[in-house]
């Protein structure tokens, strides 16, 4: 019988603790229509398409794992097809553990958070540097000027999940408050000019 998706991230020891909570029966009924998605539909391709950030998992052989925040242009992780991803490797503190980890342990996991729409999609995979592919960099690499591409990383596909919104603290950009506090500075000005204004008067 075919493993459903799921079992990426559920596995003996989860399912054991979701019997003990009450939890299993829910999500066996999941499990048996296949699991988690592992394509990359549309709507989670507009979501990537939309973000400039997302935090990058890897471990080491022994099993250490390390998160690393990955940001850029909107977009600039991107959608190679149905159940590849792919993003540039930039020049930063030069440690290198996300990569050494890639050259020992595959299994990876993206994480993409949407603060001020409270939304969160898991994304579990296998991840490969990827040096030697001039036309997959190519693809990846439209990064900001002045930034260095060391490589590339290739994400397999292999099941994602969207979370529900409970406990996440909405998040705003500068960019998405830019109007709000557009509207603001112009109702400042408009009751600056109407104070002075009756200054004058009297």
């Amino acid at each position: 019988m075919t493993k459903p998706t799921s079992d990426v991230a559920f596995t003996p020891a989860v399912k054991s603790i979701q019997e003990k909570m009450g939890s299993r029966e829910g999500y066996a009924k999941m499990e048996a229509r296949g699991g988690w998605s592992n394509r990359v539909a549309p709507d989670l391709a507009k979501f990537i398409a939309e973000r400039d950030f997302f935090y990058f998992g890897t471990a080491s052989a022994q099993g250490r794992p390390y998160i690393q925040h990955r940001g850029g242009r909107p977009g600039f992780l991107k959608v190679v097809d149905e159940a590849t991803l792919g993003f540039a490797d930039l020049r930063g503190n030069r440690q290198y553990i996300s990569v050494g980890n890639l050259s020992e342990n595959d299994r990876a996991f993206i994480f993409l958070m949407d603060y001020a729409h409270r939304r969160r999609i898991k994304i579990w995979g296998r991840a490969e540097v990827v040096e030697d592919d001039a036309e997959f960099l190519a693809l990846v690499s439209d990064s900001e000027p002045g930034t260095v591409v060391e490589r590339g990383i290739r994400f397999h596909v292999e099941a994602w999940d969207v979370n529900c919104p409970q406990h996440i603290t909405p998040r705003y950009t500068e960019e998405e408050i830019a109007p709000l506090v557009d509207k603001l500075r112009a109702r400042i000005a408009e009751l600056a000019a109407e104070l002075a204004a009756c200054r004058e008067v009297v």
